[in-house]
């Protein structure tokens, strides 16, 4: 769960920015991205990447537990069938965050934050099977050792 945030939030009243939370993933789950100020995003992300935990679950709780937040069942429904499985092999970092020009009018930070929907690299998952394999080989190396030890004693 992400960390409560301490001094003013974002509209005034706790229950206020839990509105404006919500509203900002129901966007950006029905347009892949939206453009907003630096601190609002900064307070979206790990509530989307939170929403998009649970979708890649795909179970009813989880379903419900979304729906008590989004409250379009449409989008609700495009976050289970078309986001969570591109989703599927992704550890974590659902959304990126873009730096733009600031607004015009009070030179507010501005970026646009958006899903990540590119496919998993391959890279990183071979880098994983390399290094359990590693991990493996030197288990064995360690368990082998042992048996020409014992063959050894066996000999004398």
């Amino acid at each position: 769960m992400p960390t409560p945030t301490k001094g003013a939030r974002l509209g005034g009243s706790p229950a206020h920015q839990r509105l404006i939370l919500a509203n900002m993933a129901t966007q950006l789950f029905a347009h892949d991205r939206i453009t907003t100020t630096e601190a609002k995003a900064k307070r979206l992300r790990p509530y989307a990447e939170r929403l998009v935990s649970f979708a890649k679950r795909g179970d009813l709780a989880s379903r419900r537990r979304v729906m008590r937040s989004i409250g379009d069942k449409g989008v609700v429904h495009r976050l289970f069938t078309e986001i969570a499985p591109d989703m599927a092999e992704r550890p974590g970092g659902y959304t990126r965050i873009t730096k733009i020009a600031p607004r015009k009018g009070d030179n507010a930070p501005m970026v646009v934050i958006e899903l990540v929907r590119e496919a998993y690299s391959a890279k990183q998952s071979t880098v994983k099977e390399a290094e359990a394999a590693t991990q493996r080989a030197a288990k064995d190396e360690q368990a082998a050792p042992a048996v020409t030890e014992a063959q050894k004693v066996d000999e004398a």
